[in-house]
């Protein structure tokens, strides 16, 4: 029986799983938005709430609380300045998961967890993504032309010849 035992195994050790919940969580610090299965989004959840509480408090300490868990001093910062503000007036609640179908593979269910509030910073990245898809996509359409080009041209001197 699993009476009182609170919580995710995620089918690993203890090491294992508090090593994956750290880097999960500073990832979703990281890049506001973050795929992966239903039953670790769950679990990431209470500590991202944790951490951003502690954003919002601010104060020495729970700079070094939070540095202590995070991977990163670039999530610490990002935390405090960026993240924690956003939720001035907000008692909780900071985080949505996304069902988004099933993983290939094992069928394990996949989700999206991302923080409240970044929808301007997500679409700002990609748009800068579709920018840069775009002018990549020109630039082998140049290097093609300049190939046709050329393969006429030594066509036309073959053909003189």
């Amino acid at each position: 029986m699993r009476h009182r035992n609170a919580g995710y195994k995620l089918g690993r050790n203890t090491s294992h799983r508090r090593a994956l919940l750290r880097n999960l969580v500073t990832s979703i610090l990281l890049e506001d938005r973050v795929e992966t299965t239903i039953t670790k989004a769950k679990a990431a959840r209470p500590h991202v709430e944790k951490l951003i509480t502690l954003g919002k408090r601010g104060d020495l300490h729970s700079r070094r609380l939070a540095l202590s868990y995070l991977q990163t001093r670039e999530a610490v910062s990002r935390l405090f300045d960026t993240v924690a503000p956003r939720y001035g007036d907000r008692a909780g609640g900071y985080l949505r998961i996304v069902r988004t179908g099933f993983q290939q593979g094992d069928g394990a269910e996949k989700a999206f967890i991302e923080l409240l509030g970044a929808e301007k910073q997500l679409e700002v990245k990609r748009q800068k993504r579709a920018d840069l898809k775009a002018q990549k996509r020109a630039e082998l359409e140049k290097q093609l032309e300049e190939q046709k080009k050329e393969a006429e041209e030594t066509k036309a001197g073959e053909e003189a010849a």
